[in-house]
């Protein structure tokens, strides 16, 4: 037996503690015998003295213990799961998943919901008239088999661990530990049962890791934690310096994915779709070189393969499939108001701060800052004008939908996380690297 203020002590001093200490202090604040207030102490101190690679592969193991794992053996073929660290305008999974599904790959995911700036998945999809994201393990087992996609909501006790933790650490200032985001993220991944695993690790104001360096360590953390158990894993680091594609909120960031895999997405977007459905085609298999994967990936959107698949994915969750090509089912927000350049002289964006839109999208009610807060389907920002581009007097740099809740406040925030400059700004990369 442990004691817990011995184990805060150890790690505030900078020592590492053991894989039987890790499994003591995690599965003690599952069952409650270890109170909030001792491990926010503890988080606290691994936030300034770090985990080592050793504590990070035991706490990944310690939280995928903790609770249920899913068997995808029902699930016949290649297996592959896609999981993004989070971002502003990411709906990346709502068009990857699809184009990959396309080719016969297995797309299983349980995803989860936005928190702060950060939007997530699940809330999108809820934003589709009819559509269900719980599904009985039969259901959900039954919808990827024939049609080779779903994505659900995270089985309750699927690592219980990650979830009160996660909670915590958003509370007490502690997200960004490199290693305690690493086994948050590979004990979910480990725990849904996919065959391989494809990371989109955000770089940027818009993310968690601010900087190359430090993304570039956990996506090194996390392959490693992939390879040590027998699954393929790779990590790309993509750019969230500014929103990913041009919506942000969720029917607008639904619409948005729909327009991509017609081939009418956002140029940044749609780059990175296909970037990444390709490094599934080359973790499953299905294609042997690089140009090979990019090539098939974009036939998916050329050929409309992806969209039906989207279609089909709709459908087979309860939703109203018209929603392809009826955008006025998801419901309209009261008011839009454009934001427009009035300035007598043309202008570049030099920089668009992701973390402010994300804010002014979560302040007309698109996000939320508790778990228990409403969302607004209808509501958030278009951005029309992106780092790079000129602006000319007249353009309208943003439009913002709104149903009255903070709708100046939001408008004035979005202006703010514009920086304007009389040079020309080139565009900014998409992906930077990836780590196989």
């Amino acid at each position: 037996m442990f004691r817990v203020t011995d184990l805060i002590l150890k790690k505030r001093n900078g020592g590492a503690l053991t894989k039987e200490e890790i499994e003591f202090l995690v599965n003690g604040y599952v069952d409650g015998s270890i109170p909030d207030y001792q491990m926010a102490a503890f988080c606290m101190a691994a936030y300034f003295t770090k985990l080592t690679k050793e504590e990070t592969i035991n706490f990944t193991f310690a939280m995928l213990n903790s609770g249920d794992q899913v068997d995808l053996s029902p699930i016949k073929g290649v297996k592959v799961d896609k999981h993004s660290t989070g971002g502003v305008g990411d709906k990346t999974s709502l068009v990857v998943g699809p184009m990959v599904a396309s080719f016969g790959i297995k797309f299983a995911k349980m995803s989860g919901r936005g928190l702060g700036q950060t939007g997530g998945t699940l809330d999108k999809l809820e934003s589709i008239p009819g559509m269900r994201i719980e599904l009985t393990p039969e259901e959900f087992f039954e919808k990827v088999n024939d049609i080779g996609l779903a994505i659900i909501s995270q089985s309750a006790n699927i690592v219980p661990a990650d979830k009160k933790m996660y909670a915590l650490r958003d509370v007490t200032g502690t997200i960004e530990v490199e290693g305690l985001i690493a086994s948050s993220i590979m004990s979910k991944k480990l725990a849904s049962g996919a065959d391989h695993i494809v990371l989109d690790v955000k770089v940027g104001s818009g993310a968690f890791m601010k900087n190359i360096e430090s993304a570039r360590s956990l996506a090194h953390a996390m392959v490693e934690i992939g390879k040590g158990v027998g699954r393929d894993t790779t990590a790309t680091l993509t750019n969230m310096e500014q929103p990913l594609g041009c919506a942000v909120g969720n029917s607008l960031e639904v619409i948005e994915a729909i327009e991509t895999l017609k081939g009418n997405g956002p140029k940044d977007f749609t780059e990175l779709c296909i970037i990444l459905a390709a490094e599934i085609l080359l973790i499953a298999k299905l294609a042997k070189t690089e140009d090979e994967a990019l090539q098939m990936a974009k036939s998916s959107i050329d050929s409309g393969a992806g969209l039906q698949k989207l279609q089909q994915m709709i459908i087979a969750q309860g939703g109203n499939g018209e929603v392809i090509n009826d955008y006025s089912l998801f419901g309209e927000a009261e008011e839009e108001v454009e934001l427009t350049f009035e300035e007598e002289q043309p202008v570049y964006v030099e920089s668009l701060d992701a973390m402010l839109i994300g804010q002014a999208s979560v302040l007309l009610g698109a996000g939320r800052n508790k778990k228990e807060d409403a969302i607004d389907h209808t509501v958030g920002i278009v951005v029309h004008k992106k780092i790079g581009d000129i602006i000319k007097p007249g353009d309208v740099i943003a439009t913002i939908y709104s149903n009255g809740k903070n709708t100046e406040e939001a408008m004035q925030m979005v202006l703010d996380a514009y920086v304007l400059t009389n040079e020309k700004v080139p565009m900014p990369q998409v992906v930077f690297e990836t780590i196989r």
